[in-house]
């Protein structure tokens, strides 16, 4: 099982290093950067986890960064830490996405229940991203004519109507419909609608 990483990215290494041995104590796995670009070249973001990210760095900021991981289309959840009280950038880091925005001088506890949060939602993440793709190497898996069928089917087509577009008998559709309900693990042409609809074949 992946197990979750708490990334901290932050310049200031005794700030880093007091948060990376507090979340560590708490059984936390931690990996620390002590700078953006440095995240961006090393990081393995497949990994579920979170990121603690100081706002204030030099060369890259931590909302510039947030920028390019939402260009990457990383969904790491984001903790953003800044020692101001910089309430528009805090609403505008929110706003593009930011798990949560805290002080620096914030409690440990309040530092570990925002990781804690963070963590748990980049699981979930990551959870639903791997069940998305088992069940698309499922559905690749399918003949060019089970794919059709299984449009049929989910869009509520009779038998008849499913054989007659395709140019092929009712009781072939009857074999592929079977099949289908084995391969895709279905009962019924709602499950396989809900199927097709959680990998984006076919339209919520």
């Amino acid at each position: 099982m992946t197990t979750p990483l708490v990334r901290i990215v932050d310049d200031d290494a005794d700030a880093r290093s007091s948060s990376s041995f507090f979340l560590s104590m708490m059984g936390l796995e931690i990996k620390e950067y002590e700078s953006a670009q440095r995240f961006l070249d090393e990081d393995d973001m497949n990994r579920p986890g979170c990121i603690i990210l100081d706002v204030r760095m030099p060369d890259m900021t931590g909302m510039e960064l947030q920028v390019k991981l939402n260009q990457k289309n990383c969904r790491l959840p984001i903790i953003f830490l800044s020692g101001h009280g910089e309430l528009d950038m805090a609403v505008h880091a929110l706003k593009r996405g930011a798990s949560d925005f805290l002080q620096k001088s914030a409690k440990p506890e309040r530092l570990l229940a925002a990781v804690k949060k963070a963590v748990t939602a980049g699981m979930e993440e990551f959870e639903s991203d791997s069940e998305i793709e088992t069940l698309r190497k499922i559905y690749d898996s399918l003949t060019p004519r089970e794919k059709e069928v299984a449009l049929g089917v989910s869009k509520g087509e009779l038998n008849k109507v499913i054989g007659y577009n395709l140019g092929i008998s009712e009781r072939t559709v009857k074999m592929h419909r079977a099949n289908l309900c084995t391969k895709l693990n279905v009962t019924n042409a709602v499950e396989m609608a809900a199927f097709l609809r959680k990998i984006g074949v076919l339209d919520a």
